[in-house]
């Protein structure tokens, strides 16, 4: 899963605060309990050597309402200049984390790709469609869906009772109405789709209109459509609408994991394209031969197991190493100990590898940690021979 969209939004080479907190406010103590989260995380980036300024800028920011119901969590990473990113997150995370660090934790910015997902949603009639877009930007705290509608020039849209030629006629219109509003309809979603670029599209409302329009739909959009019963232009919150719309996006967001982990274990049954381990994956990365990241949920965090094993790194992102002997032959500068999470992460992200996280199929991971591979090194030449 690429997290490109996020990563360079940051910079790589100042010194970042990356917080990762619980922002559930339901109850009457809400406000309360938040303060109290923030009080902790504040204690840990103070040991870590936050500067006041930052704090300051932090802590204002961590304290404001996010304006989301439910159970959720947040995301904000500041730097000397302010706050760079406050984001949304699907879900609470199981542990508050913060964490101070040249660059930003790349694994709590890959568990945030890895639970969006960039949807249309068409909500059609026989007049038209109401059409909102739930981007990147949508994520964001304040930020709001990209809305627009689309209305066809045909109004003659309702069928008459009655017989005769007079009736067939009128008839006929209709038919002809309502295919002529689809295509205009579908003609505009192929266009969102080509030009945006999302992930799924999907239809509801009158289920004449959305047929029409599903058959006049290009091959693009209709290869990533997904209807869903129960909307309607128009409708206000339709709550168990929003559950089956929700039910949609982890149903695509488990497709996508597990196309990743299938082609892993098959790679890795063939000993060519994909490797396993701490050592063989920081081999890996160091050579920057890594196309993606697979990480268990426990390493993904927050807190990643592996926060406490350390590994050495030198002055570029790709000196990294369980030896420091070995960085101290790969570097020009000396060798230091960083929180073997951070370092994985970091060189991932500069070698623009994705990142997937592995919930329920992490037995084929050894130390929760495995890589697809851009080419074969069991070939001199590092290229794949086509088969």
């Amino acid at each position: 899963m690429h997290f490109q969209w996020l990563t360079e939004q940051l910079p790589s080479d100042e010194v970042l605060a990356t917080v990762v907190m619980d922002a559930s406010r339901d109850t009457e103590s809400g406000d309360r309990t938040v303060a109290a989260r923030w009080s902790e995380l504040r204690r840990s980036l103070d040991s870590q050597g936050l500067s006041k300024e930052m704090a300051a800028v932090l802590e204002e920011q961590a304290l404001q309402p996010t304006r989301a119901s439910g159970s959720h969590g947040r995301l904000i990473v500041a730097g000397e200049s302010g706050i760079l990113m406050d984001r949304l997150l699907l879900f609470a995370p199981r542990k508050d984390e913060a964490v101070l660090s040249i660059g930003p934790d790349v694994f709590a910015l890959a568990r945030e790709a890895d639970d969006t997902v960039r949807y249309l949603l068409a909500e059609i009639d026989r007049t038209g469609v109401d059409v909102t877009l739930y981007d990147s930007t949508s994520g964001a705290v304040g930020g709001e869906p990209h809305r627009e509608s689309v209305d066809g020039e045909h109004d003659v849209l309702n069928k008459i009772r009655g017989g005769g030629l007079s009736h067939r006629r009128i008839e006929s219109r209709v038919e002809d109405s309502w295919e002529r509003n689809a295509e205009t309809v579908a003609s505009e979603l192929d266009r969102i789709v080509l030009e945006r670029r999302p992930d799924l599209l999907v239809v509801t409302g009158d289920v004449r209109a959305v047929a029409l329009v599903q058959g006049a739909l290009g091959a693009p959009a209709r290869e990533i459509t997904e209807h869903v019963p129960g909307g309607a232009r128009n409708n206000g919150v339709n709550g168990a609408f929003e559950t089956r719309v929700d039910e949609v996006l982890e149903a695509f967001r488990v497709r996508r994991r597990g196309g990743t982990i299938d082609r892993f274990r098959q790679e890795l049954g063939r000993n060519a394209m994909a490797v396993t381990g701490t050592n063989r994956v920081l081999d890996a990365l160091r050579k920057a031969q890594v196309e993606e990241l697979l990480i268990s949920d426990e390493v993904a965090g927050p807190v990643s197991s592996l926060a406490d094993v350390k590994v050495w790194v030198g002055d570029k992102p790709l000196e990294l190493s369980m030896h420091r002997d070995e960085i101290r032959q790969l570097s020009s500068g000396d060798a230091r100990a960083r929180r073997a999470d951070l370092a994985l992460g970091t060189a991932a992200a500069v070698q623009d590898a994705g990142i997937t996280i592995v919930y329920h199929d992490d037995d084929v991971l050894t130390d929760g940690i495995g890589a697809l591979l851009r080419w074969d090194p069991s070939k001199p030449s590092g290229v794949v021979e086509p088969g």
